[in-house]
């Protein structure tokens, strides 16, 4: 086993094989669906738990809470202790907290449950700057978009498979599923993520208190988690929305949305892509042409009507390309900014698009039933407009990437 210090030797030493960045996409992925199993069967969920159709919501709710609070709390801990058992201890977390999902019969034991789900799922969080500090500065955004590829691919598959699973044996193996797979992770953490102690000597209260220090002192951070905060709202808003669509315009069963949905995995190529070009020094080039193509992502719907499920296809697509784009090279400018404080960096980075997509899912529903499809273009056109009105005005600037 690799046994990686805090040092100079870490950026020496290129530890990320090809194999080893495979594994780490596998395990972001895993790990990140969790976070997603639970909404498309929310339906099927709530009966069986004495669950209100209005509480039901609150499983996926509690679930993104979890999340947020994991992200806040936990992640920071990766610029402290070491980053291979700290991840084992979130793992298990999760693996313990699946299988008590699949088991319960009261609704406030799966609630509390749902929200541990989340909590612990952010050790997807520790693994990616983890890569980044075991990888040599040129290769940086390869490999981080590598592994991105992998996050951005759980989270696509994550709905679809929980809905075929659960058409065919029910919503608690959708669960019992992911409680085995997340073992099998467990045991890939164990014996094949090296071992990275940082040296950081603040205490655990000063750690989170420079957080605050670091979203004031790097304009960088700000601008990208800015961006992207935009990018992933309409992200999300699509993904939220598509299914009703599908469902009530064109008739589609679970079955058939879940094989929509694999579309997006098309656009899971960008991350790679993102990652070369930001190596080869063409962010800002690469940055435009991502926050471009989202603004125009939804018009082949709006621009030409009766394109129908192809028309949605292709908003998928091009969304999903650009997303990822933006997403990696966000990261990856945020990772030069200061090695010592990368899980920090990355904990403010992913709150920030943690809460532009909480906003695009809860306006979701309202949205849609306030103007249909055409107001969710509308909207998913304006988002990343913006993004790309404040890139062009920031990018003016030196302190910008």
């Amino acid at each position: 086993m690799t046994d990686i210090s805090s040092s100079a030797d870490a950026k020496a030493q290129s530890t990320m094989t090809p194999g080893l960045v495979l594994l780490f996409a596998v395990c972001c992925g895993v790990i990140v669906a969790n976070l997603y199993y639970s909404q498309p069967i929310i339906e099927l969920i709530a009966p069986d738990l004495n669950l209100s159709p209005g509480s039901a919501s609150l499983i996926v709710s509690l679930t993104q809470v979890g999340y947020a609070l994991g992200l806040f709390f936990l992640v920071p801990l990766a610029d402290l202790l070491e980053n291979r058992r700290l991840m084992l201890v979130t793992t298990t977390v999760t693996t313990f907290s699946l299988a008590g999902a699949a088991l319960v019969e009261q609704p406030g034991s799966f609630l509390l449950i749902s929200a541990l789900i989340g909590f612990s799922s952010v050790s997807v969080q520790i693994l990616i700057p983890l890569a980044a500090h075991l990888t040599p500065e040129a290769a940086r955004g390869r490999v981080v978009g590598g592994i991105m590829s992998g996050l951005l691919l759980g989270i696509l598959l994550a709905r679809p498979l929980a809905s075929v699973i659960t058409d065919h044996f029910g919503w608690r193996m959708v669960f019992v599923t992911a409680a085995v797979v997340m073992l099998a992770i467990m045991l890939v953490i164990s014996f094949t993520i090296p071992r990275y102690q940082p040296n950081q000597k603040a205490t655990y209260g000063q750690l989170l208190a420079s957080l605050w220090y670091l979203l004031r002192r790097e304009p960088v951070l700000r601008q990208r988690a800015f961006y992207q905060s935009l990018m992933f709202a309409t992200f999300i808003l699509f993904w939220t929305v598509v299914p009703l669509e599908l469902a009530r315009h064109y008739g589609l069963s679970q079955t058939h949305i879940a094989l929509f949905a694999l579309v997006g995995a098309i656009g899971t190529v960008a991350a790679p892509l993102s990652g070369r070009l930001a190596d080869a020094g063409h962010t800002r080039s690469a940055s435009l042409v991502a926050m471009l193509l989202a603004t125009l992502s939804f018009l082949p719907g709006l621009l030409v009507p009766g394109t129908g499920i192809i028309g949605l296809a292709l908003t998928g697509i091009m969304l999903d390309f650009a997303v990822q784009m933006n997403m990696v090279l966000g990261q990856r400018a945020i990772y030069t900014l200061d090695p010592a404080s990368r899980g920090r960096l990355n904990a403010l980075y992913m709150t920030s698009i943690f809460i532009g997509g909480a906003i695009g899912s809860a306006v979701a529903s309202s949205l849609y039933g306030a103007g249909g499809w055409r107001l969710i273009a509308i909207i998913g056109s304006v988002l990343p407009l913006i993004a790309l009105l404040a890139f062009c005005k920031q990018s003016r600037s030196a302190n910008c990437t």
